[in-house]
């Protein structure tokens, strides 16, 4: 299992058009991957999930992959990340 936390830089924070993004891409990947914020777990391939974590400017996400594609799917979700967030 890999894990890594990330603080969320845009102004709106996740909104809808980079949460359909990021769901898109988790998709690709057979791993599990989830999307956590205050005690608050969910998959990231579940747009409104994410939607729900109400992840503002200066939130901290932890997200975790699980599976056979997780060393890929971590190094692919941190770029976006940091390119999109």
């Amino acid at each position: 299992m890999k894990t890594f936390d990330y603080v969320i830089q845009d102004n709106d924070g996740i909104h809808a058009r980079p949460a359909g993004e990021l769901t898109k891409l988790c998709k690709t990947f057979s791993s599990l991957i989830q999307i956590s914020k205050d005690g608050k777990t969910v998959k990231a391939t579940k747009i409104l999930g994410i939607m729900s974590l109400g992840a503002t400017k200066g939130s901290t996400v932890t997200l975790s992959f699980e599976g056979d594609d997780e060393e890929e799917a971590c190094a692919a979700v941190k770029d976006f990340l940091e390119k999109n967030l």
